[in-house]
């Protein structure tokens, strides 16, 4: 707290809580007598000198200058001042000192204002220093100027005129801007499916989140503020292309603080909106109307059950249809990230045809099959699965139409159509709904049936639908003749799977021996290579031979002594020479056949 003043009080008179306190302070501080005047402030009276007064207050000096005698008890009627802020102009009118907080600047500034206590009236008058003390403790502190700002709610005239709510509005639009953490904290986008605590990076910083949570504790939150002075700050920071996560949380921490009942979405709605005053449910419904229009457009920003709690406060509240049919398009475009309990939303009304409002979901379905493309699988197989366990827990409904039911399960087994997922929650969805409604006829039985596609129900299924009594005869039939098709198909497929195998068995069985067949080709080959090499080495020899046989017919010459002629080395090489006695092998063989 910040103080000024020309002196100061002993310790024991220093704390000025109670107004009791203060009066005897000024009596014992101050004569009294008929220059003392009590003044009322809400009921509670106050003892000034008129005079120690008039010298401070233009206003003051100016009515007692037309009338001496005029009656100041009432002064304050036509300004909506409290008596701690009176409180404070009169200590300083004693020339005590001031122990001033940020909650009461405001009021003191704009107290002074309409009194008229300005320079121009008196030398270091009250205004002078309230609005020094605002320039210099209030506006370059974040904490200070939203409390500041939060406690002009009540003048807001007053501080508008003197310039007060726009110039704490362009402090913290200057800080949040700088620091968007200041807005609030990021809620943490779930479209990637992966949970809080299996993600690795999120776990290892969770020292350093842990102090920066610290440090945000202390920071004042912009949802304690009104609706009328919190709206400029969002929308300038949006104009400022400020990231949209931190608006988002923003806005999100305001909802939840004043567009439910205490906070709790889920707890006596019905109960607790017959009771509530209509300025509160007014004020409730501008909160919600208000933060669906300024909220961004991204998918994911909000947690798609918040979206819902908004969706079901502005159904009980009597929203505008702009409002409904907003908040009906943003959880479409996520309705893969909500849970059955979100869907759960109750009929308004007495006139309900059902426990809960199946139209309102009907066309959020539609607004996600609008927005998502067949691309999307993962995302409609998550919608499917939701829709079927939202049947089953609305199966139960005695008042549900059948009509209605129909419709929103034919809406529900369309998407999943392209997907390979079996029907068995929609069948579960449809024998709940026959045990609830046991007044149906055949032919009715039979129109709820319609939605079940047979051919995607599981084996389970379908031994549980061949015993299920409450389905219709025709139904049975259908399931059994649809099982014998399916069973048919899966030995022919077996059969055929068989084949496969075998042929594919031959086939290796083939290749196998083609490669031995490969591997004696070669060998085969090889051994002709060299049979033809040695073939070739025998005809240039032979030639070699010829040759010499003619040039020794040509010559007649003998052979020298001790060498060996070329013709007794060729027949030598033939085998046709047994010793060196036998010249002749033809002439010794032709002998030898004679005798």
């Amino acid at each position: 707290m910040a103080s000024f003043g020309k002196k100061s009080e002993s310790s024991a008179s220093s704390s000025f809580s109670s107004f009791s306190s203060y009066s005897r302070l000024t009596m014992s501080g101050c004569p009294s007598g008929d220059g003392e005047v009590q003044i009322h402030v809400r009921g509670i009276p106050f003892a000034v000198d008129r005079n120690l007064l008039a010298s401070k207050s233009s206003r003051v000096a100016a009515l007692l200058k037309e009338n001496p005698f005029q009656d100041l008890s009432y002064l304050l009627r036509d300004f909506p001042a409290d008596p701690e802020t009176f409180e404070h102009v009169v200590r300083f009118c004693y020339g005590f000192e001031l122990k001033l907080c940020t909650d009461s600047i405001v009021p003191l500034c704009c107290l002074a204002h309409y009194l008229g206590m300005t320079e121009s009236h008196s030398i270091d008058n009250l205004l002078k220093k309230a609005l020094a003390l605002f320039t210099e403790r209030v506006l370059p502190s974040w904490n200070e100027s939203v409390k500041a700002l939060r406690s002009s709610e009540n003048i807001g005239k007053q501080a508008m005129h003197l310039g007060l709510v726009d110039a704490c509005l362009e402090s913290i639009i200057g800080k949040a801007l700088a620091d968007p953490h200041l807005l609030g904290h990021s809620i943490r986008p779930r479209t990637s499916g992966v949970d809080i605590e299996d993600d690795k990076n999120y776990k290892r910083n969770a020292r350093r989140r842990l102090f920066i949570n610290l440090d945000r504790e202390s920071e004042e939150s912009l949802s304690t503020l009104p609706l009328h002075l919190y709206t400029p700050i969002i929308d300038a920071v949006v104009k400022n292309n400020v990231p949209s996560h931190y608006v988002a949380a923003s806005l999100s921490e305001y909802v939840k603080k004043w567009g439910f009942f205490g906070g709790d979405a889920g707890v006596g709605e019905n109960s607790m909106s017959m009771s509530m005053s209509i300025y509160k449910r007014n004020a409730q419904r501008e909160v919600i109307e208000t933060v669906e229009g300024i909220l961004p457009r991204e998918r994911g920003l909000v947690p798609c059950s918040l979206l819902f709690d908004m969706l079901r406060f502005a159904v009980l509240l009597e929203a505008s249809s702009d409002c409904r049919n907003g908040l009906e398009i943003r959880i479409g475009a996520q309705l893969d990230q909500a849970t059955v309990e979100d869907l759960l939303i109750p009929s308004q009304g007495y006139a309900k045809e059902s426990q809960y409002d199946i139209e309102c979901v009907r066309r959020i379905l539609k607004n996600f099959y609008g927005n998502n493309t067949c691309l999307d699988i993962p995302g409609i197989i998550k919608v499917t699965e939701l829709m079927e366990e939202f049947l089953v827990a609305v199966a139960i409904d005695i008042d549900l139409k059948i009509t209605t039911f129909v419709s929103l399960a034919e809406m529900t087994a369309a998407a999943s159509r392209g997907t390979r997922r079996n029907s068995d929650g929609m069948y579960r969805a449809v024998d709940i709904y026959l045990d609830k409604h046991k007044h149906l006829t055949e032919v009715e039985r039979e129109e709820v049936c319609q939605v079940i596609d047979y051919q995607r129900m599981s084996q389970e299924a379908f031994e549980h639908a061949a015993r299920n009594e409450r389905l219709p005869l025709r139904v049975v039939v259908q399931v059994l003749f649809v099982g014998q098709l399916q069973l048919r198909e899966t030995i022919t497929r077996k059969d055929e799977e068989e084949e496969e195998e075998e042929e594919e068995e031959e086939e290796e069985g083939k290749e196998e021996g083609r490669a031995e067949l490969g591997y004696n080709e070669g060998g085969v080959k090889s051994e002709m290579q060299r049979m033809g090499s040695k073939v070739m080495e025998l005809e240039r020899e032979c030639h070699v031979i010829r040759k010499e046989i003619e040039k020794g017919k040509s010559t007649r010459e003998k052979p020298k002594k001790g060498g060996v002629s070329m013709w007794k080395a060729m027949k030598r090489k033939f085998g046709c020479m047994g010793s060196t006695h036998n010249s002749n092998c033809q002439v010794n063989k032709k002998m030898a056949h004679r005798r």
